[in-house]
């Protein structure tokens, strides 16, 4: 298998490059360099069924439009070219991980907190979690939301039937977010476009939210996190995930790689 080569390799070689980078996470790179080994990775590559494109798709696009282009300007391309490439990693699932990606928002759409608390109440249970405890709290189990207002957490539980159990979009939770508070309560019909909520991956940690909400926000929501396994389920389906709803790691230091263009 793949998980076997690269353990083979990486204990009888040493990394070309081996630093700890400022945020305190460690690459080690290796080169594989012999045909035996390339051809094991090339046939392991083969018996894989299928890879998901799990980020970057906007950096996807961007390669493909710079491909046209290329193509354009060399109308005798034969596909073997460098631009008709772009660089990509992949990861096995079992080595990835998805953290919580966060949403904090300017205002509660001049509404006092009563009011919005109380229409938050009919798609949610709302509830002070852990009681006593003033602190930064997660959410332990899908369908379930940490929310940061005027100093306080409290835990919100999405109510049975606030969403479609049998569409892999829609049992999102950052969709049960989206379609029974953020848009519905908050008037935020598109979270791409509107400049009233913001985005922290959950690598920033929940304190992030409580100074986004001294700084400049009025209320912060904390997910759980989207599992692997609802994102596959989602590309199988043929359908999109919603924007703002992975934060994946580990990430490749930029730069660390680079793919030239020739032409």
């Amino acid at each position: 298998s793949l998980a076997r080569l690269k353990d083979q390799w990486t204990e009888a070689h040493s990394p070309v490059y081996d630093f700890t980078a400022d945020d305190g996470v460690r690459h080690e790179v290796w080169i594989v360099d012999e045909d035996g080994a390339i051809d094991g990775i090339r046939q392991g590559f083969e018996q894989i069924p299928a890879l998901y494109i799990a980020d970057g798709h906007h950096r996807c696009a961007s390669a493909v439009r710079v491909a046209e282009k290329r193509r354009a300007e060399n109308p005798g391309f034969t596909g073997a070219e460098e631009f008709n490439y772009f660089l990509a990693v992949a990861f096995p699932a079992d080595e990835l991980r998805i953290l919580d990606y966060n949403r904090v928002v300017r205002d509660l759409k001049d509404l006092s907190e009563a009011d919005f608390l109380s229409l938050v109440s009919e798609k949610f249970l709302v509830e002070d979690w852990p009681p006593g405890d003033d602190g930064p709290i997660a959410p332990v189990r899908p369908h379930t939301f940490a929310m940061y207002l005027n100093e306080k957490w409290r835990l919100l539980t999405a109510l049975d039937g606030t969403w479609d159990d049998g569409d892999p979009v829609e049992k999102l939770d950052v969709s049960i977010l989206q379609n029974n508070l953020l848009a519905p309560i908050l008037g935020i019909e598109d979270p791409r476009t509107d400049h009233r909520i913001d985005f922290t991956g959950g690598i920033r940690g929940l304190q992030e939210l409580e100074r986004r909400c001294r700084l400049d926000a009025k209320v912060a929501f904390a997910l759980y996190p989207t599992s692997v396994e609802e994102l596959m389920d989602i590309a199988d389906a043929g359908k999109i995930m919603p924007p703002k709803s992975t934060w994946f790691e580990p990430k490749l230091r930029s730069g660390l790689f680079i793919h030239e263009l020739r032409s």
